[in-house]
């Protein structure tokens, strides 16, 4: 189940999940961190792969989707069926399909393609255009570490782009209905308006300032609005928070759109009923499975 800050995937997720009398695996890349409830606003009700990291521990694509796999594969093996639920669209893939993960480039590499980066990022970017123009497509300038990913890949004959030029390519691990809850923007934006007002009432000032007292990795200091929250006064914080969601809402929106044979599901409705409906399209489907 996939959608943008906001769409209530979450809650359709868990009144599924109930119905189906099974439990929901979080495909969220900053859900996996202790430390930052508010922030990352993680579901309240238990929930797999959240809070399972420290700040100061690194998270990987590859680490998840071991973890996923893990999770999935028992739930199905107990009760027959898995929710897996969230808002990062690789981490979704990852969970549910095997993704040719390339290997990690020696530290020499990834010092020298960051030392290009840090010294001359138009530089390192002209690169990157040189050897991957499929990659630089898809990668912002300012994306530091995605840039040098994209090098170190590059350099190995390996590339971001999966070979065949599809996102979602590659079987899927275990028959899978994919959902993606979809809501007007109007109504998106109120949401995000009303959920970062939330996170401010909820005390989230003191939650980033307890974070960053200790050694936060680099993986997880990528939380929207972690360093506007630590950096700026609160109203100002709240803008560009606002601001970042927007921008992220749209990102996971575009995403959404390109993950084929996906079930649109209008997220206007109560996730009591959604998850009604979704549970009889599933039946439906085992039925004509088995069949």
């Amino acid at each position: 189940m996939f959608g943008p800050t906001g769409s209530g995937k979450s809650a359709v997720a868990e009144a599924l999940a109930e119905r189906l009398g099974t439990a929901v695996v979080s495909a969220d890349a900053m859900q996996v961190y202790r430390g930052l409830p508010i922030l990352t606003n993680q579901p309240t009700r238990p929930t797999l792969l959240v809070a399972i990291r420290g700040l100061d521990e690194e998270m990987s694509v590859g680490a998840y989707a071991a973890l996923a796999h893990t999770e999935i594969d028992t739930l199905v093996a107990a009760r027959g069926i898995a929710v897996v639920a969230g808002g990062t669209g690789l981490y979704l893939r990852a969970a549910l399909v095997d993704l040719r993960i390339p290997p990690p480039a020696p530290a020499s590499a990834r010092k020298r393609w960051e030392e290009l980066y840090d010294s001359d990022r138009q530089a390192a970017y002209a690169e990157l255009l040189a050897c991957d123009e499929k990659a630089a497509g898809v990668v912002h300038v300012n994306d530091r570490r995605r840039v040098v990913r994209a090098l170190e890949l590059a350099e190995m004959g390996s590339s971001l782009i999966p070979r065949d030029g599809r996102l979602w390519a590659g079987e899927l691990r275990h028959p899978s209905l994919v959902v993606g809850i979809t809501v007007p923007a109007a109504e998106l934006e109120r949401r995000i308006v009303s959920r970062v007002d939330a996170m401010f009432a909820a005390g989230v000032v003191d939650e980033v300032r307890r974070a960053l007292a200790g050694r936060i990795s680099r993986t997880a200091e990528k939380a929207v609005g972690l360093q506007e929250i630590a950096c700026l006064p609160p109203e100002r914080a709240r803008t560009r928070l606002i601001e970042r969601t927007r921008r992220y809402a749209a990102y996971q929106r575009k995403w959404m759109r390109r993950i084929p044979g996906i079930v649109p599901v209008d997220g206007l409705r109560e996730p009591a009923d959604v998850a009604a409906d979704l549970a009889e399209l599933i039946r439906a489907e085992e039925t004509e499975r088995r069949s």
